[in-house]
């Protein structure tokens, strides 16, 4: 059986498997959008998965412009998500 452990999303508890990434988690509790593009309110999830479209920003711990698919989730981790947080 596999540990399920749990971080936060906006506030909200989200349950992972250690070894996920956060864009992995989300999706997997059925978040496809966390955020929406500046200039047109655009849903933005995943895309690539591997970091280079900067789809998936998050903001973890207080740090903006984090990666949702380069980072791991951890346990206790406060994650936010937003608006307008294009590169």
């Amino acid at each position: 059986m596999t540990a399920v452990t749990v971080f936060t999303v906006d506030g909200e508890p989200l349950p992972f498997v250690p070894g996920q990434t956060l864009a992995a988690a989300l999706v997997a509790s059925g978040r496809i959008a966390w955020r929406t593009t500046r200039g047109g309110g655009r849903p933005r999830g995943v895309f690539c998965g591997i970091g280079v479209c900067y789809d998936c920003l998050v903001t973890v711990d207080g740090t903006g412009g984090q990666r949702a698919c380069l980072v791991q989730a951890r346990a206790g981790m406060a994650v936010t998500t937003g608006e307008g947080d294009d590169a």
